[in-house]
């Protein structure tokens, strides 16, 4: 039976992955991520990267791709390829915040690539989660988010802009609201109910939920 989920073990700061995912799927370590992935209990399936920030792992059971350190492509957009080629429906990018700031955009952008090509992509680390949605207009793109205390929600543009997008049961609620990549309008909501619907009708949307530092409120 194929598996339908596929874990990008990214090499950001390492963080457990979050008790809801599913316990089982393909999982891709990228670069020092295969080290992340031991820690997870995690066997890898496949491994990739140029290995410039871990050593090549050695004796591993998993096929290992090594690529040149002067490429296009992060180590977590090789794996995001072949995730794509490999037709899963739905991504987990692990480990995918902290670190250089640079490779968290870049984890984001490729969480992007991967939406736009119909997948359900989320990103995870060990005070953030985060979800890229792309639009559709009939029915919406949706994501409903459980009630969690002591976390911010905030919502992005991706694209040059989302159209149709709509904020249920958080503090702040919006109806078909038009967000561009050029003013953060949806950042630090909460909830108001015991989950929060969020849809879009087009656009590539980013929707992230942070937990809140100690003494911060919204």
């Amino acid at each position: 039976m194929k598996k339908e989920t596929c874990f990008l073990i990214s090499g950001g700061t390492y963080a457990d992955l979050p008790e809801d995912l599913p316990k089982e799927g393909y999982v891709i370590a990228c670069d020092r991520g295969w080290e992340h992935a031991r820690r997870l209990g995690l066997e890898p399936d496949r491994i990739v990267g140029d290995f410039d920030s871990s050593p090549r792992p050695e004796g591993a059971s998993a096929p290992v791709d090594t690529f040149p350190s002067r490429k296009d492509d992060t180590d977590t957009m090789l794996a995001a390829r072949l995730a794509a080629d490999m037709g899963f429906t739905d991504v987990v990018i692990a480990c995918s915040f902290g670190g250089r700031l640079d490779h968290t955009v870049a984890n984001l952008q490729t969480a992007a690539f991967l939406a736009e090509r119909g997948m359900r992509v989320r990103l995870c680390g060990a005070d953030t989660d985060a979800w890229v949605l792309r639009g559709k207009t009939d029915p919406a793109a949706e994501l409903v988010l459980p009630r969690r205390e002591g976390r911010s929600l905030s919502v992005f543009s991706m694209t040059d802009r989302c159209e149709g997008v709509s904020i249920r049961g958080a503090s702040y609620e919006c109806e078909e609201e038009t967000l561009t990549n050029g003013f953060p309008l949806g950042v630090s909501n909460v909830w108001a109910a015991g989950e929060v619907r969020i849809s879009v009708k087009s656009g590539v949307l980013l929707v992230i939920e942070s937990a809140l530092q100690a003494g911060e409120h919204i």
